[in-house]
């Protein structure tokens, strides 16, 4: 891959926007210099879509990022997350005002909900009743211009099922942890159905099943990497993906999945190694 090569096809949003359909993921990456470089890397390999959040402290590095890259900012998609403690109408206005400035952004692509249930608050943490709040202001950070797209992270069924009764704007994206060993397909059905993009984090499942002999197999026969593979599954099934990594070689590497196609055998494969559990908790 030459830099400075796009290797990003579009997808729509239900608001009309678009976004990338492979980003990086910053989480866990830290601050300072690595954040900063990843960031770097990967725009100079050609993606557009960088993801962070408030809890990950490393708002300001992916803005450093962004403006060493010397690419301009309208072509690149930033996401930043608000975090459970924010929640509520004003901690949320107030919440994205203080990403911005640590972006040192006018503005983010999207934002999203971190969590549906306010964790560590005293207060009623799995409220409906706050859930509304927030997504009032999240329409309002919207409308004000300061995120082109809302949306929600780690959202259920159920979860989505009760913004029927409260949302104006529904949610353009439902960020998940799905891959071949969860996958959600119940779940990932019911957003493509109302059209609310699925956006998969934790997409290599953490690297802990690359060895998994039925994915090396397949990745020996299309000549591509365990963690391709994974990724192209992920694609095929029609979401978006951020894989995480702070090395410029797996970076480029993760980016090389829109030069090849999975069949349906293999496909199928992928789809029955689930084991219906996250990789987050083991």
């Amino acid at each position: 891959m030459t830099n400075g090569t796009i290797i990003n096809p579009l997808i729509n949003l239900n608001d009309g926007s678009v976004m990338p359909r492979i980003g990086l993921g910053v989480w866990k990456l830290g601050s300072g210099a690595e954040t900063v470089n990843a960031v770097r890397w990967a725009l100079e390999a050609g993606y557009r879509l960088i993801d962070t959040a408030r809890i990950y402290e490393n708002e300001a590095e992916v803005g450093e990022g962004i403006r060493a890259s010397g690419i301009p900012r309208e072509e690149i998609s930033v996401t930043t997350k608000l975090w459970n403690d924010d929640q509520g109408y004003e901690p949320a206005l107030a919440a994205v005002d203080a990403s911005l400035e640590r972006l040192g952004l006018d503005y983010v692509d999207l934002y999203l909900i971190h969590w549906p249930s306010a964790l560590f608050r005293k207060d009623n943490p799995d409220s409906p009743a706050l859930r509304r709040e927030t997504w009032r202001a999240m329409e309002e950070i919207q409308q004000s211009g300061r995120a082109k797209a809302i949306g929600v992270s780690n959202y259920a069924i159920n979860h989505l099922q009760e913004m029927d009764t409260y949302a104006r704007i529904p949610p353009a994206v439902n960020q998940i942890e799905l891959h071949p060993f969860w996958f959600r397909r119940d779940l990932m059905e019911f957003c493509q159905e109302r059209g609310i993009v699925v956006e998969s984090y934790s997409p290599l499942a953490r690297a802990r099943m690359l060895a998994d002999p039925r994915i090396t197999a397949i990745a020996e026969k299309v000549g591509k990497t365990p963690a391709q593979v994974l990724l192209r599954w992920n694609l095929q099934h029609g979401n978006v993906v951020i894989p995480k990594s702070a090395h410029k070689e797996r970076i480029e590497e993760n980016a090389r999945i829109f030069e090849f196609t999975l069949q349906d055998e293999d496909m199928r494969v992928l789809d029955a190694l689930d084991e219906g559990k996250s990789v987050l908790s083991v």
